[in-house]
């Protein structure tokens, strides 16, 4: 149980200074208007999900480091707080780390969560988002990025090394910016 403890108090100190100490393990990320690559994962209630699911609906699909941690909850909190607001603007929200199942369903009902979070243990999501990065040359974890997924399956906007405080705000005034009619020219 000890061992457990400071592991995780470790991992806690590693997320917070993840910009300090972090090196990318694989190619960029996808560009703005690109496909957004395929997944198919486990959410917290052991369900698989595929990015197809949502095909015809905007997607916020952010990754973070570490269910528990300061800034993950932070962030996942906040998306919570303005779950409606996504939901009146027809968008998804699907948090994504290299956590397990278990993780995800005591963090997702510690916060009570609304949305749905996605296990990636095999990191494979990770690489193909380009946001697996290595701390301290020893833990690979999910970078703290988000992209903006059109109803048309391509990447609409990415945010990397994103505020967990502020950053929901950000994207939904994005979103709705983005589905905002355009001015006749």
């Amino acid at each position: 149980m000890r061992t457990s403890l400071i592991a995780t108090g470790l991992l806690t100190i590693l997320a917070a200074t993840a910009s300090l100490v972090t090196t990318r393990t694989q190619a960029a990320p996808p560009a703005v208007g690109a496909a957004a690559p395929a997944f198919s994962l486990e959410d917290q209630k052991g369900e698989t999900h595929k990015l197809a699911d949502f095909r015809g609906s905007w997607v916020v699909l952010y990754f973070y480091p570490k269910d528990g941690t300061p800034g993950c909850t932070t962030e996942a909190c906040a998306l919570r707080d303005n779950i409606f607001a996504f939901k009146r603007a027809g968008a998804t929200i699907l948090g994504i780390s290299v956590d397990d199942v278990a993780s995800h369903k005591a963090f997702a009902a510690k916060h009570s969560l609304p949305f749905t979070l996605l296990a990636d243990p095999t990191k494979q999501t990770a690489r193909d988002y380009g946001v697996l990065v290595k701390m301290l040359g020893v833990f690979e974890l999910a970078q703290r990025d988000t992209f903006l997924i059109d109803p048309q399956g391509r990447i609409a906007r990415h945010w990397a090394n994103v505020d967990p405080k502020d950053h929901s705000d950000m994207v939904l005034k994005e979103l709705l910016a983005l589905q905002a009619p355009k001015p006749a020219g």
